[in-house]
């Protein structure tokens, strides 16, 4: 068993961003530039943010965090997006989710400029990026991308079974995974909360690759795989000690794998790393540059 370490994976990421940054810089354009709206006080979404802003210092990027009560009005909240869609200055855009119940996200989401879209979630990128166009990818399903290529795991060809079916994860990485990208070409089942079980262990147990995102810690098991499956864990769910574990069984199931994702370390750290990924994209768009 080997561990496909997002930290080591993202550093080389973010190092190779940086190195184009100051290339640009050097020339005379100003950096990237990436925005992070934050409504209330949740505690893993101030996490995630100070995740994202650090490794924005990390690729070159300038950054800013915009902070709003729990108590904005979805209205106010739709006014600030629509300045800084109009702000060149600001190349991606990120609101953090979740938001309070009493604004919809979709709306937020459809809000913001496709263009400035680095997470990925607006129906335009998404359907772009269905039809294997140019596109900002949802951050995570294109961080475990990142990390298949890093470490040169064989993806045409194979059977990939995906457990979870949100527009996060489950859905986006089912179709980059079948999909013609430059990573791809496999045959990709996409399981879910319906599907039943026997019907779920005939998958997993001949799958070469299982990517599970359902947010219960232990949900796959040494007896669901076989020998030499690659696993990808996205779970990170925190126990009444404290330790934060994946959705798979890690003990238990690394025995069997040829490849598998820790948790913490794997990846989580990949979804901060695509977002810098999109975020270059973006800055290259907004100058029109290779």
């Amino acid at each position: 068993m080997k561990l496909l370490d997002g930290k080591l994976c993202a550093e080389s990421l973010v190092k190779d961003i940086s190195r184009r940054v100051a290339g640009y810089v050097d020339s005379g354009l100003r950096k990237p530039h990436m925005t992070v709206i934050l409504v209330g006080e949740h505690a893993p979404s101030e996490s995630y943010v100070k995740s994202k802003i650090t490794s924005c210092k990390s690729a070159g990027f300038e950054s800013a965090l915009l902070r709003f009560p729990e108590q904005i009005g979805e209205a106010e909240l739709l006014a600030k997006i629509a300045e800084i869609n109009g702000d060149h200055a600001t190349d991606g855009l990120i609101v953090q989710l979740p938001l309070p119940k009493h604004i919809n996200p979709q709306n937020i989401i459809n809000a913001i400029d496709p263009v400035k879209d680095i997470d990925g979630f607006h129906p335009t990128n998404f359907g772009r990026m269905t039809l294997g166009q140019k596109a900002f990818r949802p951050a995570t399903a294109y961080g475990i991308c990142k990390l298949l290529q890093f470490y040169e795991i064989p993806i045409k060809g194979k059977h990939c079974v995906v457990i979870g079916r949100s527009n996060i994860v489950g859905k986006p990485i089912s179709i980059m995974l079948s999909n013609d990208f430059e990573i791809g070409n496999a045959t990709v089942t996409l399981a879910h909360i319906e599907t039943p079980r026997e019907l779920l262990l005939d998958e997993t147990r001949r799958a070469d690759i299982i990517v599970v995102a359902v947010g219960i810690p232990g949900f796959i098991t040494e007896d669901m795989v076989k020998e030499g499956v690659v696993m990808i864990d996205v779970g990170i769910n925190r126990l009444e000690s404290g330790k934060l574990v994946g959705d798979v069984d890690f003990d238990g199931v690394s025995e069997k794998c040829s490849w598998i994702t820790p948790v913490p370390g794997g990846v989580g750290r990949m979804t901060v790393a695509a977002l810098m990924v999109n975020t270059l994209m973006a800055y290259t768009d907004n100058f029109n540059l290779e």
